[in-house]
């Protein structure tokens, strides 16, 4: 069984780089080693999160409990056909690595969401997506340990209950299971998603054709331009949801705001770009002690050197505010407070 650690510094582990300690600390690689984690005093006497990439959290404070680090790895094919391919992928593998095993092997279906950080555990919880893609397009299954019986568990891409930025983990069973590994069922045809964002015109500016792996290229370089690395400063990427409204309140912001940025999501449903609604409020590059809104991209959070959780809290709230005063619109934070 991997052994606990006693007031353990969660500062590397987690993308926003706030120092807080975590009572007890351990990791697992299997699901055996998870069991013996389940099954032990300090599991049973305290409150538990599971950590991945540390990514999509923001910690408030000291966590008075068992932190849990992912780690089971792992990439196996499973089927492979004339058209596509399904891989079983370990909920531990860092989700960027896993894109870019997929494009190597000349593969489709997840090459849009290169560079977003976090784990491949992680991505069906949150139905990541990015330029145009989202992973439950990919998802062929979920294996999951259900951690009051402990037994294995799989869920087909319906019983997901995908939505925008949702999933089932979240809601009904949120806490209540413990992802494994993931099945994605990926393309051998190039699907080129590259109408969304500025994936075009950056494969025009790199004289490159649509295909996978120059789709990720393209991603990789935007997202390099326009967000922050955490290594360099605190950030969990895109810090609000892309809210969604009715097509017919879009049109009458239109009248208002003429270069407002928005995707149809259905004849009666707009999805409005949080960034530009920030960006637009004067929010941009804002900054409060050491917490503020990125220059370069108002959708990201930043901890300049030593914010503390409640400074981008309190940020976040601020910003909430301001777009709800400015447009009419509620904005809800993606990232999980802890």
């Amino acid at each position: 069984m991997g052994k606990f650690e006693e007031n353990f510094s969660l500062k590397k582990l987690n993308t926003f780089g706030i120092n807080a300690k975590a009572k007890f600390f351990t990791e697992f690689d299997s699901v055996l080693e998870l069991k013996d984690i389940l099954n032990s005093n300090i599991y049973k006497n305290n409150k538990t999160f599971i950590l991945g990439g540390g990514s999509n959290i923001l910690l408030t404070q000291d966590y008075d409990g068992l932190m849990m680090q992912h780690k089971i790895i792992g990439i196996c094919i499973l089927e492979d056909n004339d058209n596509n391919i399904i891989v079983e992928v370990g909920g531990g593998v860092n989700w960027h690595e896993f894109v870019m095993w997929s494009v190597s092997q000349e593969l489709s279906g997840v090459e849009n969401l290169a560079l977003i950080p976090g784990t491949v555990g992680a991505s069906p919880i949150q139905n990541i997506g990015a330029y145009g893609m989202e992973v439950k397009e990919t998802i062929h299954k979920v294996t999951a340990l259900e951690i009051s019986t402990q037994e294995i568990k799989t869920f087909s891409n319906e019983d997901c209950n995908f939505e925008y930025r949702n999933s089932i983990f979240k809601e009904e069973l949120k806490n209540k299971f413990i992802i494994t590994k993931v099945e994605f069922k990926l393309s051998k045809t190039p699907l080129n998603k590259t109408t969304y964002g500025a994936i075009e015109g950056e494969l025009k500016t790199l004289n490159l054709e649509a295909n996978p792996k120059n789709i990720a290229d393209a991603v990789i370089n935007i997202r390099n331009r326009k967000l922050p690395n955490p290594s360099e400063i605190g950030n969990s990427g895109s810090f609000f949801k892309n809210p969604i409204i009715s097509s017919e309140r879009f049109e009458e912001l239109q009248k208002e705001f003429p270069n407002i940025v928005g995707y149809k999501m259905a004849d009666t449903e707009t999805k409005v770009a949080a960034g530009w609604l920030i960006d637009n409020a004067g929010l941009k590059g804002y900054r409060k002690g050491d917490a503020g809104v990125h220059k370069n991209q108002a959708l990201v959070l930043v901890n300049y050197n030593n914010a503390s959780g409640q400074d981008i809290i309190n940020l976040s709230e601020l910003v909430q505010e301001v777009i709800l005063e400015k447009y009419g619109i509620s904005i809800e934070a993606e990232v999980n407070f802890i």
